[in-house]
């Protein structure tokens, strides 16, 4: 496993089901689930890049009927996915290191997933993710919208190092990756943990045409 990805499990082994509980409240996380399960027809093929603890992405997803494939850099996350959302597969691995097959999957979501990879492999990651989906499939993402390159920030008390786009180079990024961006939400969320303050999210959903 690369260097930022064990840093970014080092980073969430410790987080645990903290992470769940600070964001799992996010309305705007939970809106962009339910485009997703709209768009999708029953059985579907969906990978969930960085699954964290399960819930609340490959929770909702496999409670109407969807085979979802979690992938996450943390052991402890992914124990607790498979725990917790038993009726979803769950791999511990860095996702630049499965193998995905074109068009293999009906729909992807990445959620706050990229921000601890550099810009060169967030677009290569990308990339990779769009090729993944069958023609008409469908990808939800979110990240920190930000014009950031390897800066170090404390995020729930755990120092990090982070990398993003502001909200129109990450736009423009999905787009070069070859999906069409159908909505852009920016959006305002405050954890549920101790000392956070509010921070910026962005919420893109997109189609491979």
């Amino acid at each position: 496993m690369r260097d930022q990805a064990r840093q970014a499990a080092a980073v969430f082994d410790v987080l645990g089901p903290a992470y769940e509980k600070a964001f799992s409240h996010s309305e705007a996380h939970r809106a962009s689930l339910a485009w997703l399960v709209g768009r999708l027809g029953p059985g579907s093929r969906v990978l969930d890049v960085g699954s964290g603890t399960g819930r609340p992405t490959a929770a909702t997803l496999a409670a109407v009927g969807h085979d979802v494939l979690g992938v996450d850099v943390s052991p402890v996350m992914v124990d607790l996915a498979t725990r917790q959302v038993p009726d979803a597969t769950f791999r511990h691995a860095d996702i630049r290191e499965v193998p995905l097959e074109d068009g293999a999957f009906d729909a992807v979501c990445v959620y706050f997933s990229l921000l601890q990879m550099s810009r060169a492999v967030q677009e290569a990651v990308v990339g990779r993710l769009a090729r993944a989906l069958r023609p008409g499939g469908s990808m939800a993402l979110a990240t920190v919208p930000a014009d950031v390159e390897d800066v170090e920030v404390v995020f729930m008390g755990q120092r990090v190092r982070a990398t993003s786009f502001a909200a129109e180079g990450f736009t423009d990024m999905v787009g070069a990756a070859g999906l069409t961006v159908l909505s852009a939400e920016n959006t305002l969320f405050t954890p549920d943990h101790p000392g956070a303050g509010s921070e910026p999210h962005l919420f893109v959903r997109c189609v491979r045409e």
